[in-house]
């Protein structure tokens, strides 16, 4: 039987309507990455998605970002190689405190937003973020694309790697994930998330915006949670891939 993970970075608070739409999520997925203060998060949503995260026996991940609140983690900043390791490994510090406050463990990291894209094609940035983790004395896996610059330098580090595909996102010839910035990158019809997720999950393969097919692999699938909707899509992609014969569970 097939088995994937359902991951959802959450704990991205603006109001208390966000907390409420955590809640609802919750029960659907089996891993999160939890915002870390660098591009949103307080002690107080940290702590309380922490236990909320613990209470439905989801798998716990931290979700560093640029230090860069204004744009939401979205855009890749000028910052010394220096100033972002230090961030990288503030944020994850803190975190995991609030993680061990709560009796829970740390069960993966997953870097969010434009460190994510620039990590999987960037080296130095792959390089700064594998070795804050280190420096950190983490010894967990990280979420990241296979055949990215970031897969490569968790693998030769001696970390583990978790294959992360995406439920509401659009794939470029490379593998990389098509610029929010650019017509299509998002996919908002249900239809069209389905069938993407089964071509990913169940045929072990992408189509990719240009319309090629490239083989793919999958550990764990995301869904945002600020995408529209996403309390009822993180429902009905658990039924989808459950009645297609899919396992959902933390790797």
């Amino acid at each position: 039987m097939k088995i994937i993970d359902l991951n959802c970075d959450l704990g991205e608070w603006v109001d208390e309507n966000d907390s409420k739409r955590d809640a609802a999520i919750m029960p659907y997925i089996t891993s999160c990455n939890i915002a870390c203060g660098g591009h949103i998060g307080d002690e107080e949503s940290m702590l309380a998605t922490i236990k909320l995260a613990y209470d439905n026996n989801v798998a716990i991940g931290a979700h560093p970002s640029y230090p860069d609140k204004e744009n939401f983690g979205r855009k890749v900043i000028e910052i010394t190689d220096y100033e972002l390791k230090k961030s990288l490994m503030q944020q994850l510090e803190v975190f995991t405190s609030y993680v061990e406050k709560e009796g829970a463990h740390l069960h993966h990291i997953k870097p969010h937003g434009a460190l994510y894209n620039e990590a999987s094609i960037n080296n130095k940035v792959a390089q700064i973020i594998v070795s804050a983790i280190l420096s950190s004395d983490f010894r967990v896996p990280v979420y990241c694309q296979q055949g990215s610059k970031l897969d490569q330098v968790v693998t030769q580090s001696g970390l583990a790697t978790i294959y992360e595909v995406f439920a509401d996102r659009a794939y470029e010839t490379q593998l990389m994930l098509r610029s929010r910035r650019l017509k299509g990158a998002v996919l908002h019809e249900k239809e069209a998330v389905f069938e993407h997720i089964h071509r990913m999950i169940i045929d072990g393969n992408v189509k990719t915006y240009s319309g090629q097919v490239h083989p793919i692999n999958a550990d764990t699938i995301c869904l945002h949670s600020d995408t529209e909707g996403s309390v009822e899509l993180a429902r009905e992609i658990n039924m989808y891939l459950k009645s297609n014969g899919v396992q959902i569970a933390s790797t």
